[in-house]
């Protein structure tokens, strides 16, 4: 029996926390990696308030994917998870976003990109078994981000509270990619994706208004990036990782984010010219290693996420 036929779409592989995907979704997962890739550093080149950015952005992604969502039927259960998904993906991007703001892209995303340790975490406390073999990565990433942390703490205050940002924003995507594998059991990934990105969009409007923030004087600049945003970061990126939420584990699919990462850094690189201090570099390497051994020390465990 092949990989793929080992792995077919499916529960199994869905509530497996360490199952290889398929091959479709293998690609579904590359393309969304490149997506969120272009995220970091087109927030940073933005200079659009953050609620505003976070409203039209998951407005667009929402109104992109609505004629989709009209084909098919709705279900309660479903519609309650993803304005659940909705709410956490607006509490992940403020933080996500600030980050992008007052730290270096490379050790944002870094941050960020925790997401399989603490869904890891949260599958433990939902019910779920991790074995504890999993938890020596736990603590080699953890040794990462106390690095990056310590590192952009001699940089500046405003650099250390961008960490963590970072780290708040990537528990609550971890939850955010749980809540959307819940939502997708019972509904289309386009009925969920218009139903949580409107949510997250509405959540951050009154934020922007409350504000005092403008909604719509700005520069050509400033709307082409926001479109780079909704057609890359979003629609790309968010809704390709949503659209595997049906078939393979938020854990997985938390890992494959972090190969971001350097997809972020380099572009940080080429349009901002934003190089990361070396310091950082070992803190990057440890978080990857210890996130890559969350999920092969567990490979032939059943460590699974609780329905």
């Amino acid at each position: 029996m092949s990989v793929g036929e080992q792995f077919q779409d499916g529960p199994h592989t869905r509530d497996s926390h360490t199952a290889i995907p398929a091959r479709a979704d293998l690609l579904r997962l590359g393309l969304g990696m490149l997506g969120v890739g272009t995220s970091g550093p087109l927030i940073a080149l933005s200079i659009m308030p953050i609620p505003t950015l976070i409203f039209w952005r998951n407005l667009g992604g929402s109104l992109v994917t609505l004629p989709f969502a009209l084909r098919h039927r709705i279900h309660r259960d479903g519609v309650k998870w993803s304005v659940i998904a909705g709410l956490l993906l607006a509490t992940h991007f403020l933080g996500f976003f600030l980050a992008m703001r007052w730290t270096t892209v490379a050790a944002g995303t870094a941050l960020v990109a925790l997401q399989p340790i603490f869904a890891a975490i949260f599958v433990k406390i939902s019910g779920g078994h991790i074995p504890s073999k999993a938890w020596l990565g736990m603590f080699v990433s953890f040794s990462g981000v106390l690095l990056i942390s310590g590192v952009d703490l001699q940089i500046s205050m405003r650099a250390f509270l961008g960490d963590l940002a970072a780290l708040i924003s990537s528990a609550v995507a971890a939850l955010y990619m749980m809540a959307g594998s819940r939502a997708q059991r019972t509904i289309e990934t386009t009925t969920y994706t218009s139903i949580c990105y409107f949510i997250c969009a509405m959540t951050a409007l009154p934020i922007a208004l409350l504000s005092g923030y403008s909604l719509i004087h700005f520069t050509a600049r400033e709307w082409w990036i926001l479109i780079g945003l909704v057609f890359g970061a979003q629609i790309l990126g968010h809704t390709m990782f949503n659209s595997t939420l049906k078939r393979v584990s938020p854990a997985v699919v938390s890992l494959i984010i972090f190969f971001e990462v350097p997809v972020s850094s380099v572009l940080a690189i080429w349009w901002l010219g934003q190089k990361p201090p070396l310091g950082i570099l070992p803190g990057i390497a440890l978080i990857l290693t210890g996130c890559i051994l969350v999920v092969t020390r567990t490979r032939n465990s059943q460590a699974v996420i609780a329905p």
